[in-house]
C-alpha cells in the first residue's frame, strides 16, 4: 500500500494537473454603466494589446487521488492578433494568436484571485511538472503546434451580452465553441471580458490519467480571457 501511494504521490508531482469538477461558467458580470460600450470604434483593423490581454486557464483535480494534488491556475500574457471593425457587430471579427510557452503555471496572485478551490501556493517543483506534462507532446504538443489560434466565425448579441462563435486550432486539431462575452470601452480602448465552461475532449485533447483513473485530469475546463485593443 504505501509503495502504491509513494508511486502516486512522485507521479502527480511530475505530472499535469489532476483536477476537480470545474464550477458552471457564469455569464459575465454586469457591465458598469461608465464602462459601456456606446459605441463602435470606427471600421478598421486594430491590434491587440498583449501586456494589458490575459487568458487564464482553470483546471480542477478529480479521482480517487485528487486529494493528493491541487487545482491549478494557468495564465497567458502572450496573446496577439487583431480585430477587424465593420460598421455593425456583425460586420466584425477577430483573429487571436496564444504562444502555449507562455503559459505560466500558479502564479500566487493568480491563485488568491480565484478563491478558495485555489488556496495556498504550489510548490516550484510541482509547478515545473504541471508545466512540463500541459506542454508534452500528449497534450498542447508545444513542439510542434507552437500557437493555439482562435478565429470568430459570427458575431451576434449586443455590446452588453456578445456571443463569439469561434474556431480553435490547437495542438493540430480544430474545435468550433460559442462563447458569451461582454464589450467595454471608452475613446482610447476596446476591451471584451469572457467566461466559459469547455471540455478537453471538445477541444481534441484526451484528459490525462494515471494509476487506472486514481490521478486524472478532468475533462472540464473554465476559461476566462480580458483582450484589450487600443483604438486611439
Amino acid at each position: 500500500m504505501f509503495n502504491k501511494v509513494a508511486v502516486a504521490l512522485l507521479a502527480f508531482s511530475l505530472s499535469a494537473c489532476a483536477t476537480r469538477h470545474p464550477r458552471p461558467s457564469t455569464p459575465p458580470a454586469t457591465t458598469p454603466p461608465s464602462s459601456r460600450l456606446q459605441s463602435l470604434p470606427p471600421p478598421g483593423s486594430y491590434a491587440v494589446d498583449s501586456e494589458n490581454s490575459e487568458l487564464r486557464v482553470l483546471v480542477y483535480r478529480a479521482g480517487p487521488l485528487a486529494n493528493l494534488g491541487h487545482n491549478h491556475v494557468m495564465v497567458n500574457h502572450g496573446v496577439t492578433g487583431a480585430v477587424q471593425v465593420g460598421a455593425t457587430l456583425d460586420a466584425s471579427s477577430f483573429t487571436l494568436q496564444v504562444p502555449v510557452e507562455a503559459f505560466v503555471v500558479d502564479e500566487p496572485r493568480a491563485r488568491r484571485e480565484e478563491g478558495s478551490d485555489f488556496e495556498g501556493d504550489v510548490a516550484e517543483d510541482a509547478k515545473a511538472g504541471t508545466r512540463l506534462h500541459m506542454l508534452g507532446a500528449g497534450q498542447l504538443n508545444a513542439a510542434e503546434f507552437p500557437t493555439i489560434t482562435v478565429k470568430s466565425v459570427h458575431l451576434s448579441g449586443t455590446p452588453d451580452a456578445l456571443t463569439a462563435d469561434l474556431t480553435i486550432g490547437i495542438a493540430g486539431r480544430e474545435a468550433v465553441v460559442s462563447a458569451p462575452c461582454s464589450l467595454q470601452g471608452d475613446a482610447h480602448t476596446l476591451t471584451a471580458v469572457g467566461s466559459l465552461a469547455l471540455s478537453q475532449t471538445a477541444l481534441g485533447l484526451t484528459p490525462y490519467s494515471l494509476l487506472h483513473g486514481a490521478l486524472q485530469v478532468d475533462d472540464g475546463l473554465q476559461l476566462k480571457f480580458r483582450i484589450v485593443v487600443p483604438v486611439n
